[in-house]
């Protein structure tokens, strides 16, 4: 954060308007960086939100598939760092696209509703609404000829995390789910709040609620995917946690976890702040592809 952004109180516009609107970025960078060939595919969500993305096919086909679903503010490729009003960190979702291709998966990875080159669709629900994306997503794949449509995995990351759980039990079967570092919104909007706002931003921050109900949205307060958990049925889903993450709670992805009828556990993660949490995916690449392999 540079010395002419705001700080304290005065930064709680910018970050409503980031949580209520969220922010356009494309994506700058294409899988060919990682010598990988891909189709640019468009799609839409279940209820006529237009999607863009990259299908990176396998070597051979009728293969099955792993769809990324990025997280808040993020976009196809994963997080670019400096773009936001806070701490955060590059997350490269390429590498690990890389990896699972040469494993022999197709990877799909799109843009969210409101993300990248998607149509908006606002306001952002960080899940109620994004599974309807996701649920877009997964009827797409199911047209092609050369994805297993009975053998799809997902990676979620933070809301992309909780996309998929709202999303998977609409759209069965989807054989596993890697969940990196889920949350619920209340919970971290009084951490997050605190750290960028002061401690008066807990406080402040209930104040979202207003505008959600104005826009006949689901409430941020109300928002909690340990209600869906159980409806996943027979998705395997392991979760990670990163243990330095200063806004999500270890305890709120354990309770997930226990309400999820095939979860594997919480498998921690050092890390020193949220983002670096995210980098699991490519620090533990080969846990990721072990994970697959055996579940999907």
């Amino acid at each position: 954060m540079t010395e002419k952004q705001p700080r304290g109180l005065a930064k709680l516009p910018v970050l409503v308007r980031l949580m209520v609107w969220g922010r356009v970025l494309p994506p700058t960078r294409t899988p060919a960086e990682v010598e990988l060939a891909f189709e640019d595919v468009a799609f839409s969500s279940t209820d006529g939100v237009a999607l863009r993305g990259w299908f990176v096919p396998a070597a051979s086909e009728r293969r099955p598939v792993i769809v990324f679903v990025h997280g808040w503010l993020w976009n196809r490729t994963g997080n670019v760092a400096g773009q936001v009003p806070f701490h955060d960190v590059d997350v490269d979702f390429l590498p690990i696209t890389r990896t699972l291709h040469d494993a022999g998966y197709h990877v799909l990875l799109f843009d969210l509703a409101g993300h990248g080159d998607s149509q908006p669709r606002p306001p952002l629900t960080y899940g109620p609404h994004e599974a309807r994306d996701f649920a877009g997503a997964v009827a797409y794949l199911r047209t092609r000829d050369d994805v297993d449509a009975e053998r799809i995995g997902v990676i979620g990351t933070s809301a992309g995390g909780n996309t998929a759980i709202y999303g998977i039990p609409q759209c069965q079967p989807i054989r596993a789910l890697l969940a990196v570092q889920p949350t619920r919104v209340p919970r971290f909007n009084r951490r997050f709040a605190r750290t960028e706002l002061g401690p008066l931003g807990p406080l402040a921050a209930r104040g979202i609620d207003l505008i959600y109900l104005a826009m006949r949205a689901p409430l941020p307060s109300r928002h909690d995917p340990g209600q869906v958990a159980p409806l996943l049925g027979e998705t395997v889903v392991q979760y990670v946690q990163g243990t330095g993450d200063p806004w999500g709670e270890m305890a709120v992805v354990e309770e997930f976890s226990r309400r999820t009828p095939r979860s594997l556990g919480v498998q921690t993660h050092p890390s020193t702040g949220r983002y670096e949490g995210y980098r699991y995916i490519n620090e533990r690449a080969d846990d990721v592809v072990a994970f697959f392999d055996e579940h999907v």
